[in-house]
């Protein structure tokens, strides 16, 4: 092996470490509110669906500054972008515990949400251009890792310091740990070798977005990001009020305890990105978005066990199909990877908010029943944009004459 080769090997995984702990921040910071919801809905005398915009006004704001933050590093940078907001999201973070009042939290967490968007939307883009495309899926399946660990770090802390102190602490508690991911994060990204500026004028970032927007395949990954992320976060949204009530009358903290089952999805990214390599991103999200339906299926009874179950074979499923469809934007990207990533993190949170949201009207009025049967029907979308998908990838190798996608 060459001096070169081995320098490149070194590059690649102090950006496979650095990303992975850059999953591990944002997510902890993004989803910290969710294990607090109805703690949050006690003290401030909320319903369910309006301490749930905690969560989804993140998300939603997220998702409208992805595009910006995309176009932004474009022009100065992938790092200093990723830096700079990791280390903004993280400072806001420490603050949200200090919120005296619902619409202060809110309008904390909001902001929260568009300094995330500078990691998050440049992050696929940035791995996009440092890795090889043979390599790229492996590489994604660490990052989205990284993001699983974090979102099962996020909703833990609180919970387990529920025990102890209030809802301050507990986000007091997952924000410090999230500031420390942040320092772990700068600490170890290394400077871009492939990024080459661009232009980020309205006409640039415009034409950009028309590209991809014009791209078939990308627009059926871009549909299944919102629909598979929105009935996700439904998922997880309404999860714990279930479990405090009847018929399981679980106490709060021991009901958190049910984010554990993120590990699955820990694996699962890390197994499908290299099985997307291997056997094809296609037949990954086929499986996935399949295993998602089994598992949302068994999360119907009145049975803690198959709750349980039901919601571990959902979110390996989630992960699985997200770590597939994520690598697969990176791949298909015609001209701007930046723009395609962006796009695809806007409607994957866009969907987190405008599902998630909604979603507590159907938990309202039918219950877990009237939820699940509302994500069944996203489940339904999401298996004919795999169909499209198929479709297209079989008329793209027909034109290239390469099979496979």
């Amino acid at each position: 092996m060459t001096t070169t080769q081995t320098r490149d090997i070194q590059h690649e995984r102090r950006i496979t470490t650095a990303l992975f702990a850059a999953g591990l921040t944002t997510f902890a910071s993004m989803y910290s509110a969710q294990a607090l919801l109805p703690s949050i809905s006690a003290a401030f005398g909320a319903t369910p669906a309006h301490a749930a915009l905690a969560v989804s006004l993140t998300t939603g704001f997220l998702a409208l500054a992805s595009v910006p933050a995309s176009a932004l590093s474009s022009r100065i940078g992938r790092t200093k972008v990723m830096i700079g907001s990791a280390v903004a999201a993280a400072a806001i973070g420490l603050l949200l515990p200090l919120s005296p009042s619902l619409g202060v939290l809110l309008a904390g967490r909001a902001l929260q949400g568009i300094s995330l968007a500078g990691v998050l939307a440049v992050a696929m883009a940035y791995l996009g251009e440092e890795i090889g495309g043979a390599g790229v899926g492996a590489a994604m399946g660490t990052y989205v890792a990284g993001t699983t660990i974090g979102g099962l770090a996020g909703r833990l802390i609180p919970a387990f310091t529920l025990n102890l102190a209030s809802w301050r602490w507990a986000e007091a508690a997952a924000s410090v740990a999230a500031a420390a991911c942040t320092v772990w994060f700068i600490r170890n990204l290394p400077p871009s070798r492939g990024f080459v500026a661009r232009p980020a004028g309205i006409r640039t970032v415009l034409g950009d977005l028309a590209t991809q927007l014009r791209h078939r395949g990308l627009l059926a990954l871009f549909g299944l990001a919102f629909v598979l992320m929105g009935g996700f976060v439904s998922v997880y949204n309404y999860l714990g009020y279930r479990l405090i009530g009847a018929p399981f009358g679980l106490p709060e903290a021991l009901a958190g305890l049910v984010f554990v089952l993120y590990l699955a999805g820990t694996a699962a990214s890390a197994a499908a990105g290299h099985l997307a390599d291997r056997v094809g991103r296609q037949q990954v999200l086929a499986a996935s978005v399949g295993l998602m339906a089994i598992g949302l299926a068994v999360t119907v009874p009145d049975h803690l066990g198959a709750v349980i179950l039901g919601v571990l074979l959902y979110t390996a499923g989630f992960f699985g199909a997200h770590t597939a469809a994520s690598a697969w934007v990176s791949v298909m990207a015609e001209g701007s990877r930046g723009a395609a990533s962006s796009l695809y993190l806007f409607a994957y949170y866009l969907g987190s908010a405008l599902v998630g949201g909604a979603a507590g009207i159907a938990y309202a009025s039918g219950g877990w029943l009237g939820l699940v049967g509302g994500i069944g029907v996203l489940l339904v979308l999401a298996g004919m944009l795999v169909w499209a998908l198929a479709i297209h990838s079989r008329g793209s190798a027909r034109h290239s004459g390469v099979v496979g996608a």
